[in-house]
């Protein structure tokens, strides 16, 4: 019989993220055939173990935190995955997310809502790689829009108590231009900004939407109101993390670069349920838009629905959304159909119906063009 590998997860079991990876790995085990595995309940932030100097094992998934940590697995002298980018210059292969993109849906799905002005919270200057990029990739796309962005940094002395921090955080929202849509690099601290927002008076998502990162249910779930955030898919990262690993083991060479994958999708919640315009018959017009798209909806059956003039509807939602009322009839039609490749098991041209296409074949030649992808495609390389 085939030697039974013998792997180590060094994953933290504290939070929805790390929980997440294991799922995956599981996943890849359940369809690749058994691991002996040791995996103990800790936090990101755990010691090395004592009996790891001296393991005889096959292959270690990391999500590596502390140069102690680094040290002590490469004296195990197996092949490594590191899924934390936390530490520069390490060496071993990696999987993680392409954090541009990340930030690409976010900025979207907030310019979406017609804000023109937005906000970002988050470390800078963090140990963890991507973070930072999230922080600079969404200036560069504020300003290549022609905007300006906001920025409050994370602390990064020691305050002395949650209170004050969230004084502080208070102070900065109340100050900043409204309406404004904000950024948060990941939930927690999505949750953090709903949390000052509260305490000062700032209504959301009125005068201030929030999107996070992560997809975290319960910290999106026990903000108030519910946090809006991006799904990165992490189940997914867990999955392709014990794939190379399982390539490695095999005595196959390393990768050049990182794997990054690209994130899932906006999971929309009330934090940024609000269309930035005081004009009342755009915003209903829009809204329109956004319940009957998927009938079928045409733009003449839009004008005689809400009353509004042709050139005022088509001034008006190129001026707060930068596209044409049927394109964004389009747009929710394809994000719709999105959600359900994600979520259901329907076929291309049950989905077609759903998302108001009278045609698959029509459906699926749109959702190439604005996708970049066939439906197909788009559901294998995204779904669990």
């Amino acid at each position: 019989m085939p030697k039974l590998p013998h792997v180590a997860l060094f994953v933290e079991t504290s939070r929805s993220y790390g929980r997440n990876i294991l799922e995956g790995v599981i996943d890849y085990i359940n369809e690749h055939g058994p691991w002996s595995i040791y995996l103990q309940p800790d936090g990101l932030d755990s010691p090395p173990p004592h009996w790891l100097k001296g393991w005889r094992g096959d292959g270690i998934l990391a999500r590596i935190n502390s140069a102690k940590m680094a040290d002590a697995i490469s004296e195990a002298a197996v092949p490594v995955v590191d899924l934390r980018f936390a530490i520069p210059y390490l060496g071993f292969p990696a999987v993680g997310i392409q954090n541009c993109k990340v930030v690409e849906l976010a900025f979207e799905h907030l310019s979406n809502n017609g804000f023109t002005q937005f906000a970002f919270y988050g470390p800078h200057h963090s140990e963890v790689v991507g973070i930072d990029l999230r922080r600079d990739f969404f200036k560069q796309l504020t300003v290549e829009s022609g905007f300006q962005c906001h920025f409050l940094d994370v602390s990064n002395h020691s305050f002395t108590s949650w209170d004050e921090e969230q004084e502080r955080i208070g102070n900065w929202l109340k100050q900043l231009p409204k309406p404004i849509g904000l950024m948060a690099s990941n939930d927690s601290l999505g949750q953090q900004i709903l949390d000052a927002c509260r305490r000062v008076d700032v209504l959301v998502p009125e005068e201030v939407a929030v999107i996070g990162v992560d997809n975290d249910e319960l910290l999106c779930r026990v903000s108030r109101p519910p946090l809006t955030s991006v799904d990165i898919n992490t189940r997914r990262v867990g999955f392709e993390a014990a794939r190379l690993l399982g390539k490695l083991m095999a005595g196959q060479n390393a990768p050049d670069e990182p794997l990054l994958l690209p994130p899932r999708c906006v999971v929309a919640r009330e934090s940024t349920n609000v269309l930035a315009t005081t004009d009342r018959e755009l915003a209903l017009a829009i809204r329109h838009i956004r319940e009957h798209a998927c009938e079928g909806l045409h733009v003449d059956e839009l004008l005689r629905a809400t009353g509004i003039a042709r050139r005022s509807l088509e001034r008006g939602t190129r001026k707060l959304l930068r596209r044409s009322p049927k394109q964004e009839i389009v747009r929710v039609q394809i994000e719709t159909a999105k959600q359900l490749l994600l979520s259901s098991n329907l076929t291309a041209a049950d989905i077609a119906k759903k998302c108001g296409f009278h045609e698959a074949q029509y459906f699926s030649h749109v959702f190439h063009n604005k996708v970049g992808v066939p439906p197909a495609k788009f559901r294998k390389q995204n779904k669990d």
